[in-house]
């Protein structure tokens, strides 16, 4: 087991364990790579909302990046909730000084139930700072909507906001359609830089317990790359192992349960995500 990959989170602590840094390492746990984490902020948070933030002031966030970036080889890192901008600043600094590759910013902002998980002067520092170090960001609907300044109703206006978002430097960007309005399905939409698209399509899981999707998205697709698979074929086993982590619940908690994390090599569900040209 001496060369399992090792993987990095830069994240907030979720008490409810279904999102943020607990999300992370249980899908790096599942997706077999080593979990090495950088707490940005402590959550008091359940499935019935968020009750309070407690960041981490920069110096404890720039001593954990350096305790990874001095002993641990990272094949790979995502970021999720930052939450201001001395700590955006601070994990960009720390992914350029350790020279850090396969990056993927999941540019968390508000809470399942609505509190808004970043100050709205950090969307600065995350636009000039952050977004340009990104081998992919992956963006909700709404938060595509913040980065790129556009409001998104239809594939085209998706379009035009993915392509708003790599003007800010990043290599690729993946908006997610969790937040979309057809009852059927969602559709994920990828867009490079080079001008390669790939849209995965799925079932619409109608369910309250979709607490910690969009981290659970990017932690399998930071996993994927850390083992050196190639990014369409990371993001579809993400896609895949979302998908089966939404659609076999645990049924927790009493407002927005987390999802399923062992969903994915218990039960499966290659068939249920189609790739649409």
């Amino acid at each position: 087991m001496g060369n399992i990959k090792q993987v990095l989170t830069i994240a907030g602590s979720d008490s409810g364990g279904g999102a943020g840094i607990q999300a992370d390492i249980k899908t790096f746990q599942e997706l077999g790579v080593y979990s090495t984490s950088v707490i940005t902020a402590v959550t008091a948070q359940n499935t019935l909302g968020l009750t309070g933030i407690y960041p981490m002031d920069r110096t404890a966030v720039e001593k954990q990046l350096k305790a990874i970036g001095t002993d641990f080889q990272i094949s790979a890192l995502k970021t999720g909730m930052l939450f201001n901008a001395d700590i955006i600043e601070e994990a960009a600094r720390g992914i350029k000084k350790y020279g850090w590759q396969n990056v993927i910013v999941d540019p968390v902002m508000i809470a399942k139930g609505g509190a808004s998980l970043l100050q709205q002067e950090a969307v600065d520092a995350l636009m000039n700072c952050l977004l340009r170090l990104a081998t992919v960001v992956t963006p909700n609907i709404p938060e595509a909507e913040v980065l790129s300044g556009l409001e998104i109703h239809d594939s085209v206006s998706r379009l035009r906001a993915a392509k708003w978002i790599l003007a800010t430097g990043a290599e690729a960007v993946v908006i997610k359609g969790g937040h979309g309005t057809d009852t059927n399905f969602t559709e994920d939409f990828y867009l490079h830089r080079n001008g390669d698209t790939l849209t995965m399509r799925s079932p619409r899981i109608h369910t309250n317990h979709t607490h910690g999707t969009g981290c659970t998205f990017s932690a399998a697709l930071t996993a994927e790359l850390a083992k050196g698979n190639p990014l369409q074929k990371s993001l579809y086993t993400a896609k895949q192992f979302i998908q089966a982590a939404i659609s076999h619940p645990l049924n927790i908690g009493a407002g927005h349960g987390p999802t399923n994390h062992a969903a994915y090599h218990k039960f499966g569900t290659k068939e249920e995500v189609q790739l649409v040209q």
